[in-house]
């Protein structure tokens, strides 16, 4: 019986945490997406959700697209 590459990619989020002195709640938020460069992230985990994308790889490791099942 042959044997197949199989590639499983499953979507995730990775998550960062960081505190910001600003006068409000909305002013942290904006300071940390301009990237203000006093805002220091640490990374708080990996958050994984149900979008798969699964495929067979050919011998160059190219996916086999005809082979592929879920969202890619």
């Amino acid at each position: 019986m042959p044997t197949f590459m199989v590639l499983s990619r499953v979507d995730a989020y990775v998550d960062y945490i960081t505190e910001v002195e600003a006068d409000s709640a909305d002013e942290a938020v904006e300071l940390a997406y301009e990237g203000d460069p006093s805002v220091i992230w640490r990374e708080q985990g990996i958050v994984e959700f149900d979008a798969r994308h699964v495929v067979a790889l050919d011998a160059d490791g190219s996916e086999i697209e005809s082979t592929a099942r879920g969202k890619s």
